[in-house]
């Protein structure tokens, strides 16, 4: 067994001591590690460095184009020296600049990320404060739609910042024909409501575009806690019910009119299932929602109104979704 301590013996690749580029001049291809391999754990000592790991499986793989950031161009040099030496053909490598996401709430950053997801701060790389792929996949966030969106970035050396609202715009055009609408209140209030009339059922379109009716019963009202906090002392439409004046102090209202009038209009549900929505910073939003989600499947991608898109995650006496994007 090679005896010698970490850090004690490097190999180095013999280059020109002219090159132009000092750092390039007979770089570390291997060296002693004694930290603990998550595979292999403490079976090798000696361990190639990222361009010696790179050259080799990137000619045993049969790879013909690499794909590779901008600050990993010396490495690349030295990958190309190395195939040179073995007379191997060179792959087709491009180089890219760092893309960087505006608006989504927090430093993206891939070792943090794995520290938090080592630790259990996060559930996993699916969490979606991970902001990994398999975290979109979890929202709702269509892989065809993250394609289009890195086509329409393209590849570019320079570094990018484009704003996240650019990734849901594209995936909401795909969702907006095919996700089923449906209520869902965020804290949800009773709302008391004066001279309410006598309506047992009403029947809804499943999709502005869709044929197919749900049918909705109807007795007590529940809307969210912000809507009223928001439109107290105002007259409101409960979507696709009838208008409300609502009380200025406390959840209550009087019935107006069936009249489909100029109103702000909220989202009620009668017949509920408990609720929870998993949102983007890892904030649990609860409510209910219309009794009709019992007839989704898992994994299925809806629209609540008014709040936006998700994925059914978990069913059960409390569904779980997590939330895509407005």
């Amino acid at each position: 067994m090679f005896k010698d301590k970490e850090g004690g013996s490097t190999l180095r690749i013999k280059t020109s001591m002219l090159d132009p580029n000092p750092a390039f001049r007979d770089r570390v291809l291997f060296k002693i590690s004694d930290r603990e391999h998550p595979r292999v754990k403490n079976k090798f000592r000696v361990w190639p460095t990222l361009e010696m790991s790179m050259a080799i499986d990137d000619h045993l793989l049969g790879i013909t184009h690499i794909i590779r950031g901008a600050d990993l161009v010396i490495e690349t040099d030295m990958e190309k020296f190395i195939w040179d030496i073995f007379n191997w053909s060179h792959p087709e490598t491009i180089h890219t600049g760092f893309l960087s996401l505006e608006g989504v709430g927090a430093k993206l950053s891939k070792s943090k990320s794995s520290k938090e997801v080592a630790s259990g701060a996060f559930s996993g790389w699916d969490d979606p404060r991970t902001w990994s792929i398999q975290s979109l996949a979890r929202r709702g966030i269509l892989p065809e739609a993250i394609r289009e969106f890195i086509k329409s970035i393209g590849l570019n050396k320079n570094n990018i910042t484009t704003p996240v609202d650019a990734l849901y715009a594209i995936n909401r055009k795909m969702l907006d024909a095919r996700a089923n609408r449906f209520s869902f209140v965020a804290e949800p209030v009773e709302l008391e409501i004066k001279n309410q009339p006598k309506i047992n059922e009403i029947s809804v379109p499943i999709h502005p575009d869709k044929p197919e009716l749900k049918k909705i019963k109807v007795n007590k009202i529940f809307i969210s806690e912000d809507d009223f906090n928001k439109f107290k002392g105002k007259e409101i439409r409960l979507i696709h019910l009838f208008n409300v004046k609502l009380s200025s102090t406390k959840p209550e209202g009087k019935f107006t009119t069936l009249e489909n009038k100029d109103l702000p209009k909220i989202n009620w549900v009668s017949e509920f299932l408990p609720t929870t929505i998993i949102m983007p910073d890892g904030k649990i939003t609860n409510g209910y929602a219309e009794k009709q989600i019992k007839t989704l499947k898992k994994n299925e991608i809806i629209q609540f109104e008014r709040f936006g898109f998700a994925r059914l995650d978990k069913i059960g006496d409390e569904h779980e979704f997590y939330f895509a994007h407005r």
